[in-house]
């Protein structure tokens, strides 16, 4: 074949097409089993920062197998739902359901003998998705730990909500007042929040990612209510 023609160039141009997908598809399927361990590892890391235990990649697995002895799914009724796998549910696609149709993960710790509740809570904030876990005493009420994290927020301002200074404040803070769910809010330093809620000082300069968080723990937390209420 004429090596000059249109003809040849085409040619040439869809095999290296061809070639050049067939190794990426093999590269992506090499490295997915990797990957899918990857995001596992540091979404346990996450679980156990919540409840503080200093988890890194390298010993994850291990202190998760330690500590948390239990996970399961409950709705907004807090009723426990069978079949699902705690794990690896979507919360991000969870949290967009509405309320009744939630499936809504809970890890359950035990730390120095003490029960602890692990919750997802998934939000956004000034320029893309905010996450985090927060743990609960066995009151199901006072916060444990918290732990937040974040796609793209500006550093030295709205990223510091993945600082210690600003995740330790929650410890302490009760979710519910008089039975009724509050959640804890996110306040400039000075303010008072209006509604009787414990709260937290937000993040100089990042006051549109502290909103977020503040949305995102009443978002988050409040179809958690029945369960948390519950005497079982």
């Amino acid at each position: 074949m004429n090596r000059q023609s249109n003809a040849y160039t085409v040619i040439y141009a869809a095999v290296m097409v061809v070639v050049v997908a067939a190794v990426l598809a093999f590269t992506a399927l090499s490295l997915k089993p990797q990957q899918e361990k990857n995001v596992a590892i540091d979404k346990k890391v996450q679980i156990l920062k919540s409840a503080n235990i200093a988890a890194t990649a390298a010993d994850a697995d291990e202190l998760y197998a330690k500590y948390i002895t239990e996970s399961f799914v409950v709705n907004d009724k807090g009723e426990v739902l069978s079949g699902v796998d705690a794990f690896n549910v979507n919360v991000e696609a969870e949290f967009k359901q509405p309320d009744a149709d939630r499936q809504m993960p809970v890890y359950v710790a035990s730390i120095d003998g003490a029960t602890k509740f692990i919750l997802p809570v998934r939000g956004a904030g000034l320029w893309g998705p905010i996450w985090g876990y927060v743990s609960l005493d066995d009151d199901k009420n006072t916060v444990y730990g918290a732990f937040f994290g974040h796609k793209g927020e500006t550093p030295g301002l709205g990223a510091e909500i993945e600082k210690d200074f600003f995740t330790s404040q929650f410890k302490g803070k009760h979710l519910f007042k008089n039975g009724e769910f509050k959640s804890v809010a996110v306040m400039k330093v000075g303010q008072t929040a209006l509604n009787g809620e414990d709260q937290v000082d937000a993040i100089s300069g990042g006051t549109i990612t502290s909103q977020g968080v503040d949305a995102m723990l009443k978002h988050s937390l409040k179809p958690y209510s029945a369960f948390l209420t519950s005497k079982k």
